[in-house]
């Protein structure tokens, strides 16, 4: 507009010597409304411009000093940008990656990942997860692409994109402990977890637990488990199985195979164990609590016992009543492999509860009323 007024003033100029023009007073005040408006929209123009650290601008010679830009969360010294990041929950941390490509790959470390890990899934999570875990992604390999993306849609605070597909699938590695928490949050992924009965479920099974496959359900707070055969029963599933019925597989062994025992040489009355029971030999192993009992010969006075000196073990299930088949049953402490028969079940391997936790949790489950 400035440049249009300077080059029309010679015009104005070259008429004024041909026709008659108004008083130049008069002519300015035409157009000073122009310059007014002029005025405005340049300094609105420059005002608005971003401040640059160490400059300042000077308009219509009023010097403008330089306001404080405002402090964003990457201006945090590194150290206390960690601990913020430490303190939010796996939505938080799943919704703060979408910000930006400096906080996507901090929120995505595995050091903040695992913490939720241990918090949430350590309990009932075994590192044989672990294994289970390059397993599904070893047959998954083909369409690892498209089970990425579905690993990280399935809840509403998963849903959060983050630039394209390309850049989702770039970013979060399928081996991360970030995908492996989805993957476990979303119900994707089966571990494998023991399961304790219930009383109103399997009464006579009662202060037992089973292997079984379980995954999350996000929707119910619970788990789905899939029991191996029984004999020539189909596969059993279980739904609804809430979190305290589940523990993490106390050993490695199969439930399919003889724990080998490592606690028999010292094995006293008064200790807590668990031993593997199953009705014949085409069932796999469960794990029953009891304790060690006192030979009939025994009169269960601690100064004179010398239980620990003989080689037969006295197994009590105290849950059964006094007279039941189910309430005692013995072993042998230098040979014991698997023994029984077809009539009682076979009993395998034992293992000493060195935890009070354990011993407490089995305690949680004690029934009302003793069994038959």
């Amino acid at each position: 507009m400035l440049l249009f007024l300077m080059s029309f003033f010679p015009f104005v100029l070259f008429l004024s010597k041909t026709f008659p023009l108004p008083p130049w007073r008069e002519l300015l005040s035409r157009f000073l409304p122009l310059f007014n408006k002029c005025e405005l929209v340049s300094t609105r123009k420059i005002t608005s411009l971003p401040m640059i650290p160490g400059n300042k601008c000077t308009v219509h010679g009023v010097e403008n000093v330089e306001e404080p830009s405002a402090t964003s969360l990457l201006d945090l010294p590194e150290l206390v940008l960690e601990m913020v990041l430490e303190k939010l929950p796996p939505s938080g941390l799943s919704m703060m990656a979408a910000v930006c490509r400096s906080l996507r790959r901090r929120c995505r470390n595995d050091h903040l990942w695992e913490r939720h890990m241990r918090e949430k899934w350590g309990r009932v999570m075994a590192p044989a997860v672990t294994g289970e875990w390059k397993n599904h992604l070893a047959f998954d390999g083909e369409h690892r692409d498209g089970w990425l993306l579905s690993c990280i849609r399935p809840i509403s605070w998963l849903k959060t994109r983050i630039g394209n597909g390309n850049d989702l699938k770039n970013s979060l590695l399928p081996d991360s402990v970030m995908a492996r928490y989805q993957s476990l949050e979303s119900g994707l992924l089966w571990f494998p977890a023991q399961v304790y009965n219930r009383e109103h479920q399997h009464v006579g099974f009662l202060l037992s637990c089973y292997d079984a496959q379980v995954r999350y359900d996000c929707r119910t707070d619970t788990f789905l488990a899939r029991y191996p055969p029984h004999g020539r029963r189909a596969l059993v599933t279980e739904e609804g199985v809430e979190w305290k019925r589940l523990r993490a597989p106390p050993v490695n062994t199969c439930a399919c195979d003889l724990h080998i025992s490592d606690c028999l040489s010292e094995l006293c009355p008064g200790d807590h164990i668990e031993i593997q029971w199953r009705k014949n030999k085409e069932f796999p192993y469960g794990w029953w609590y009891g304790v060690i009992g006192h030979l009939e010969s025994c009169d269960g006075n601690e100064h004179f016992c010398h239980c620990q000196m003989s080689n037969s073990i006295v197994l009590e299930f105290n849950q059964y009543t006094a007279g039941s088949r189910w309430r005692r049953a013995s072993i042998d402490r230098k040979s014991h492999r698997e023994e029984g028969n077809e009539t009682d079940g076979f009993y395998g391997g034992i293992r000493k509860l060195q935890s009070q936790d354990e011993i407490f949790k089995w305690r949680e489950l004690w029934p009302t009323d003793a069994l038959e």
